[in-house]
Order: C-alpha cells, then sequence, then structure tokens
C-alpha cells in the first residue's frame, strides 16, 4: 500500500510540476504576443494593423521591415513552444497510462468490489470480447455471416500436399451435420477442389510472403502460417476453432468447449500428469539438505487444433507468435508454447492469456490411441472421442482411415495392425 500511495504521489506531483511548466510557456507566448496587456485599447489590432498605423506616422519602411521579420521570428518560437507543450503532454499521458494501467484494466471490466469472506474469492476468467471491425475484411465477413454458428467455426488451412487427408477430414465433418466448417485455401488446387464438393472456402487476397509457403510448404511451414490468417477471424468477432488436417472429427467438437478462457487447446500428454501438469522433483545429491527442488512440468499445448475466443490476449499471441515465426526458423508449436507459459521476467512482458486443457480422452492424440486406448479393453469400449488428432505419426493418411473403420464403421480389429510408434 505504502508503495502504491509513493507511485500516486509521484504522478501528482508529475503532473503539478508539468503544469506549472505549461502555465510559465504560455505566459511567455503571451508576453511576447501582447506587450501591452490584453486589455489595451489597441489589442483589438492585428500586428499588422499596428505596424500600418506605427508607418503612417513615424516608421520608416526599414523598421516595417524589421518588424515583420520579428513577427516571422516569433510565430516560429510560438509554434516550437506549442510543439513542446504537446510533447511534454503526451509523456505526461504516457506516465500515467504506465502507472494505472493494470487499475484502469480492471476498472474497464466492472466496479470495484470488496473481497469476500475465506473461501468464496474467485478471480475473473473470461475477458471480455472485441468490438467486430468488418471493415478489416468485409468479402471474408460476409463468408462468416453466412456459415458460422454461434459466431463460431471450424478453421482447417490447406494446400495441394494435404488434398487425401483433407478429403477425410471433410468426411468426418459432413457425416456429423458440421456446416460451420471453412478450408482456408491456400493454392488454386484446394479452390477448386472445395468448390467441387461443396466445401465453404476462402481464398485469401494475393500476400507474396504467405502465398510462397501456403503453395509450397509442407505440414510445418504452412502449420505455421495459421497465426497470421487466424489474426482477421477473430477481428471480425468470431470465435475459432483451428483444426489441422490430420484430424477426424467423430462429434461435434463445439458441444465439448468450456469457453471460460482465452485459449482452449488439446494437449500432447498422454496421461493425467503429463496432460494437466505435475509437481515433478529435480534431484542434485551435492546440494545436501537442499538437493530436492520442486519444479512444475507440463506437455505442452498442441498448435494444431485450439480454440480461441476473439479477445485482445488471444489477438496478442497470435502476433507475437506470427512476429517470432517470420525472424527466425522456428517451430511454430514450441514458440506457442513459449509465448502462453513463460511469465514476465525482467526485461520480458509475459502474455497475459487465460489457458483450459482439453479432456485427453475426447480431444485425443494419436499416442494416447495407439498407446493406451486400444490395448485397454474398458477404454476401448466406453471412450468415444470427440476428434482424433494423429500427430504423433508420419502414416497420417492410413491411420486417419483405419480410425474411422473403427469409430464409425465398427470393424474391431482396425487399429492392431499399427506399431506403438513410427518404427
Amino acid at each position: 500500500m505504502a508503495g502504491r500511495r509513493d507511485r500516486t504521489q509521484q504522478v501528482r506531483g508529475s503532473r503539478i510540476a508539468i503544469a506549472i511548466l505549461i502555465g510559465i510557456i504560455i505566459g511567455c507566448v503571451c508576453a511576447v504576443l501582447f506587450p501591452n496587456g490584453f486589455f489595451n485599447s489597441n489589442s483589438s489590432l492585428t500586428v499588422n494593423e499596428r505596424v500600418q498605423v506605427g508607418s503612417s506616422s513615424c516608421e520608416s519602411p526599414e523598421r516595417i521591415k524589421q518588424l515583420k521579420s520579428d513577427f516571422a521570428s516569433l510565430s516560429e518560437k510560438n509554434a516550437e513552444l506549442k510543439k513542446q507543450v504537446r510533447e511534454l503532454t503526451e509523456k505526461l499521458r504516457l506516465a500515467q497510462q504506465g502507472s494505472d494501467n493494470a487499475r484502469t484494466q480492471v476498472l474497464s471490466l466492472g466496479t470495484q468490489i470488496k473481497a469476500g469472506p475465506f473461501g468464496t474469492v474467485k478471480s475473473l476468467r473470461t475477458n471480455p470480447t472485441i468490438l467486430p471491425d468488418e471493415s478489416v475484411n468485409p468479402r471474408l465477413a460476409k463468408i462468416l455471416q453466412d456459415i458460422a454458428v454461434n459466431k463460431e467455426v471450424i478453421v482447417a488451412l490447406a494446400n495441394s500436399n494435404v488434398k487425401a487427408m483433407l478429403e477425410v477430414q471433410i468426411a468426418s465433418v459432413k457425416r456429423l451435420g458440421i456446416t460451420n466448417y471453412l478450408v482456408v485455401a491456400l493454392d488454386d488446387y484446394i479452390e477448386n477442389f472445395c468448390k467441387s464438393n461443396d466445401v465453404a472456402y476462402y481464398k485469401r487476397d494475393p500476400d507474396k510472403d504467405v502465398d510462397t509457403v501456403g503453395k509450397t510448404g509442407g505440414n510445418h511451414a504452412v502449420s505455421g502460417l495459421k497465426f497470421r490468417v487466424l489474426r482477421e477471424f477473430l477481428q471480425l468477432g468470431y470465435g475459432v476453432l483451428l483444426s489441422d488436417v490430420d484430424i477426424v472429427f467423430l462429434q461435434n467438437p463445439f458441444s465439448h468447449l468450456y469457453r471460460d478462457s482465452d485459449v482452449e487447446s488439446m494437449s500432447d500428454g498422454h496421461s493425467n500428469m503429463t496432460a494437466y501438469g505435475f509437481n515433478d522433483v529435480f534431484d542434485e545429491p551435492a546440494m545436501g539438505w537442499a538437493r530436492y527442488a520442486h519444479t512444475m512440468r507440463i506437455w505442452v499445448f498442441n498448435s494444431g487444433f485450439f480454440y480461441l475466443r476473439p479477445t485482445v490476449p488471444s489477438i496478442e499471441l497470435l502476433d507475437r507468435v506470427a512476429d517470432r515465426l517470420s525472424k527466425a526458423q522456428l517451430w511454430d508449436q514450441a514458440v506457442f508454447n513459449e509465448e502462453l507459459f513463460y511469465p514476465s521476467h525482467p526485461e520480458y512482458i509475459g502474455l497475459h492469456a487465460s489457458k483450459r486443457v482439453m479432456d485427453m480422452y475426447e480431444f485425443m492424440n494419436s499416442k494416447v490411441l495407439f498407446k493406451t486406448v486400444r490395448k485397454d479393453q474398458e477404454l476401448k469400449k466406453k471412450v468415444k472421442p470427440v476428434i482424433v488428432h494423429v500427430n504423433y505419426h508420419p502414416d497420417k493418411l492410413n491411420r486417419m482411415q483405419a480410425v474411422v473403420e473403427f469409430y464409425v464403421n465398427g470393424k474391431q480389429d482396425a487399429l492392431d495392425s499399427f506399431p506403438d510408434g513410427s518404427e
């Protein structure tokens, strides 16, 4: 509390000092421009008129010329003083913004409240959505108005390299009757494919940097594009469920979202500990009594399937990841998680985004399916995933087709021939 009062007093002191400085500057300007005072009988005359009055009586042409020169010089000084006043005012505004930013953000969310009794206090978990701006992309806005359900849409990016997997995914979407599904076509081939198969699609306006990767890039390169492409969807006010093409839909995912966080993502974890976090004890015997250090660990969020609410933190996340990927050859999933989880520390401001891990059996990665579920008869019978993401294995198309055979067509041995890993 003492630190807060000190900062408040500092801000007030700065305001007073700047106000005094502005007053002095204005006084100097007035003293130069109005040497005879505001209420002098001749004050209504302009400077040029005064020059003319003086010249008619006793002023020489040289004197008039000098007066005009002095007037021009004073005008320049006046403009410079005004500029300094503006700069000082802006510095004051920025100083105040920096010191009161957190408080302002809290106040913008609602009125201040008192803390309740022990055990009853719950912090805010859901950031407000942004104000939609259709001027960002009117063409995309029209497409989303036609296909979105409750201002939400599934978005998949695809080029001709992944056409076979895209076909399996589209078939699974149509089987479920999901209508708010959109393909971002990264080349003409996928655009024509979507047209011929009655699939909603969006072809972006020409962009040299994006188009080069979109038309020729492999899975990882295309995956990195999504952080640039999705920004406009959020700006238009739509919640986006991003889906890589190596995913089979088995239930409508929108019925299984919580929507209480900025980012809701499936996990690469394969157990309760790895997916949801655990206390990992690091042992360093050389430290003696202090040999055990506790660390918190969680397996990464999967950047190939996540839901973003249209909030400022979600957009900031996309901006941060896209910016870093544009400057270095990095794996998009690693950058995605670093920006989500790294806390603020000296010379770094962490992202203030709320996060939720999806249920690992509902939003299932292929490691969970092929190492655990298919070998457990109870899980095999009872668990019906919402989606299966073949992210751990290179033979993606074959495994996607096997998932359809097992969960849709009921072929009980459809998963048995595959190895646990990629051997």
